[in-house]
C-alpha cells in the first residue's frame, strides 16, 4: 500500500484550518481512509492509503480532500490554463517502444523547501504506482528559464522542444548528480541512477531524448540533465512526461498540475505535435488534459448499497462534498423539484468527475464516495431481511472432497500459480498452439504482464506440476503430486470471452512409474465418486505414443492419462519416468 509523508503544519496551512491538532488531523484523515503509520525522524506524519486514490500522493492532494470533507470546497474545480507558448515536437525518430509524450508549463510557483520536497515525493510516488517504476510513464520536471526553445517558424514567436531518439553513443549531456558530459550509453553504465533504470531502455536501438535549442537536456525515463535542475529558486517549470500509453501519462500530468495549482501556480497549455513518422501519426494535442468525465448511478443503487434513505438533494450535496458534481439525469423528472425531492428507484444522477480522479471506473466507486462523505461511522448496522445459514459452495465442497481422496491415494496436495507463460504450457510441453488436444487452446493473455514468466492464464495444469518436479530434482523420490486448480481459455461463446474451469491433475515421478500406475490411481478416484471411467487410446504430444489414453467419464471425454514423453522430461531436466493425468473436475459431480 502507498505511504505518503505529510508535514502537519503544511497540511494545516493548505486546508486553512490552523486550529486542527495533529490528533484531529489523524482522525479526519482516518475518515477518508488514510491510516496513521507513525512519524519520521523529521517529525512528518506517515499515512497509508488505498492505492486507488493516487491524487493523495502529496500533501496538496490530501489537503484538497480534507477541504471537501470540511465543506470548504464543493464540486468539480478545473484550473484555468493560459494559451500555449511551447510545442512538444515528436519526430519520426522517437523509439517505437516509448512513443508518447505530454506535459505542461507551470508559472509563478513558490518552491520553498517543503514545497520542493512534496513535489519530488509526488513525482517518485507516481513513478512507483501509475508509472510502473517508470516503465509505463516517467516524469521530468525542469527549470523553464534554463531551457531555450527553438523558434517554431518565421511567422511565430512560439517555442518548441523535440522528443526524439538518439544513438546510445551519440550526443552527450551532463546528468543530474554528475559533473561531466556522458552519452546515454555511458549514463546506463557509469551513473548510479542510470544503472538502476538501465533495463527500461537497454534493448532500444535509439535512446529516448528531449532537445531544446542548446541541445540534449533530458534522457527519459532514466534521468534529467543538470542544466535544467529545479531548485527553491525556480519559479517557472516545464513538466514533461513520456511513456507507453497516452492516457496514463496524461492522468499523471493532471495530478501534478493540480498539486502545483494548489500552491498558487498558473498552468499554461502546451501543444503536442506528433509528426507522421511517429506511432501517433500526425496528431496535434493540447495538454494538460483537464477533461471532465461523467458517469451515471441510480438513486436506488446508492440507497441499496449504503442501507440508508436519502433525498435527491442530499445525494447531490454528498457528491459535491466529494469533489464531484451531480445532477438528476434528463428524463428522470430532471427539474429543480426533482433535485429537491425524495428521489426514487427511477432517479439517475449524471456525475461529473475531475481529471485527477483516476480511480473512478465504475458506478460503485461513486457510491463509495457518497458513503465516505456521509460518514461510514454514521451508518447503522442492521440485520438482513432474510436469514440464511452460511455454508460452502458446492464447487468448493467438491474440490475439498477430491483433495481428500487424492491425499488418501498418496498424493501430496499442491497449489500453483494460475499465471504462467506460453513457453511453459506449449513449447516445453511440445504442444502446438491451437492443437485439438488438452492444453492446445487459446490462452488468456495478460495485457500488461509484470514479468515475462507470467504472461497468460494457464489453459491446463499439467505443466505446472512438471515445473514443480523440475524444481524438486534435489528432493527424494518417489514424488507423487496432485492439484485441483483453476484453468482458463479464450472462448467467444461466453459473455466474458473467458471459459473458466477447475481441473484435477496428478503426476507420479519414480523409477517404475508407468501408464498403469497413473490409471490405477485414476480408477480409484473415480470409484470414490461413483462415476464410470473408460480409457480409450489417444495421441497427445506431451505423452508417449501408445502409452496415452483419453479420460472418458460417464461417456464424456474430459481429459488425458499416460506416460510423459521423454522429450518433455529432458526439457525439464528430469531423469526418472513420469506418469500423469488431467481431467475436468466437473466430471466427478455437480459443481
Amino acid at each position: 500500500m502507498p505511504v505518503v509523508d505529510i508535514d502537519p503544519d503544511e497540511l494545516r496551512d493548505l486546508t486553512g484550518h490552523d486550529e486542527k491538532s495533529d490528533d484531529d488531523l489523524k482522525d479526519d484523515l482516518f475518515g477518508l481512509g488514510l491510516e496513521f503509520e507513525g512519524e519520521t525522524d523529521d517529525g512528518l506524519l506517515r499515512f497509508e492509503f488505498g492505492p486507488d486514490r493516487l491524487d493523495r500522493l502529496s500533501v496538496e492532494g490530501v489537503a484538497r480532500s480534507l477541504r471537501y470533507q470540511y465543506g470548504d470546497d464543493r464540486g468539480v474545480r478545473v484550473p484555468d490554463t493560459n494559451d500555449p507558448d511551447f510545442t512538444f515536437v515528436v519526430d519520426g525518430d522517437v523509439p517505437d517502444e516509448r512513443p508518447y509524450v505530454t506535459g505542461a508549463i507551470v508559472r509563478g510557483v513558490d518552491l520553498d523547501d517543503a514545497a520542493l520536497e512534496s513535489l519530488i515525493q509526488l513525482q517518485e510516488k507516481l513513478h512507483a504506482t501509475m508509472g510502473r517504476k517508470r516503465a509505463k510513464g516517467a516524469i521530468g520536471i525542469h527549470d523553464l528559464l534554463s531551457i531555450k526553445g527553438d523558434t517554431l517558424s518565421e511567422d511565430s514567436d512560439g517555442n518548441s522542444i523535440t522528443y526524439t531518439g538518439v544513438a546510445p553513443d551519440g550526443d552527450t549531456f551532463v546528468p543530474l548528480d554528475s559533473d561531466r558530459e556522458l552519452t546515454p550509453a555511458e549514463v546506463l553504465h557509469e551513473h548510479s541512477t542510470g544503472r538502476t533504470y538501465a533495463d527500461l531502455v537497454a534493448d532500444y536501438d535509439r535512446a529516448p531524448a528531449i532537445y531544446d535549442e542548446l541541445g540534449l537536456f533530458s534522457f527519459p525515463p532514466v534521468i534529467n540533465g543538470r542544466r535544467t535542475e529545479v531548485s527553491t529558486d525556480s519559479r517557472e517549470l516545464l513538466i514533461e512526461l513520456t511513456g507507453t500509453d497516452q492516457w496514463t501519462i496524461d492522468r499523471m500530468c493532471a495530478i501534478i498540475c493540480y498539486a502545483l495549482s494548489a500552491r498558487g501556480a498558473t498552468i499554461e497549455d502546451v501543444e503536442i505535435a506528433y509528426e507522421g513518422g511517429s506511432d501517433a501519426g500526425g496528431r496535434t494535442l493540447r495538454r494538460p488534459d483537464f477533461e471532465v468525465r461523467s458517469k451515471s448511478v441510480s438513486h436506488d443503487r446508492i440507497e441499496t448499497m449504503l442501507g440508508v434513505d436519502l433525498k435527491a438533494r442530499d445525494v447531490i450535496d454528498l457528491f459535491e462534498r466529494s469533489g464531484l458534481d451531480a445532477v438528476v439525469a434528463d428524463g428522470d423528472a430532471g427539474d429543480d423539484e426533482a433535485e429537491s425531492g425524495d428521489g426514487d428507484a427511477d432517479t439517475t444522477y449524471d456525475v461529473s468527475i475531475p481529471p485527477y480522479r483516476v480511480d473512478v471506473l465504475h458506478p460503485l466507486d461513486l457510491v463509495d464516495d457518497v458513503g465516505r462523505a456521509y460518514g461510514f461511522d454514521e451508518l447503522e448496522p442492521r440485520y438482513p431481511d432474510v436469514g440464511t445459514v452460511g455454508g460452502r459452495h458446492e464447487r468448493s465442497r467438491l474440490e475439498a472432497v477430491t483433495r481428500n481422496v487424492l491425499t488418501g491415494l498418496g498424493f501430496e496436495d499442491l497449489l500453483n500459480f494460475h499465471m504462467t507463460s506460453r513457453g511453459e504450457v506449449h513449447d516445453r510441453m511440445h504442444v502446438e498452439p491451437g492443437a485439438d488436444v488438452l492444453g492446445g487452446g487459446d490462452p488468456v493473455e495478460i495485457t500488461e504482464p509484470y514479468s515475462e514468466d507470467y504472461t497468460i492464464l494457464r489453459p491446463w495444469a499439467l505443466p505446472s506440476l512438471v515445473m514443480v518436479l523440475e524444481n524438486n530434482t534435489h528432493r527424494a523420490y518417489p514424488q507423487d503430486l496432485a492439484e485441483v486448480g483453476f484453468v482458463a481459455e479464450r472462448d467467444d461463446s461466453v459473455n466474458t470471452r473467458v471459459a473458466e474451469s477447475r481441473h484435477v491433475t496428478g503426476v507420479l515421478a519414480r523409477t517404475d512409474a508407468t501408464y498403469e500406475d497413473a490409471k490405477a490411481r485414476l480408477q480409484a478416484l473415480c470409484r470414490s465418486f461413483g462415476v464410470k471411467l473408460e480409457t480409450p487410446p489417444t495421441a497427445h504430444p506431451s505423452f508417449i505414443d501408445g502409452r496415452a489414453a483419453s479420460v472418458v467419464i460417464d461417456g464424456e471425454a474430459v481429459g488425458v492419462v499416460g506416460e510423459i514423453h521423454p522429450a518433455v522430461l529432458v526439457e525439464h531436466d528430469l531423469e526418472l519416468p513420469v506418469a500423469g493425468f488431467e481431467f475436468e473436475l466437473s466430471a466427478l459431480g455437480e459443481e
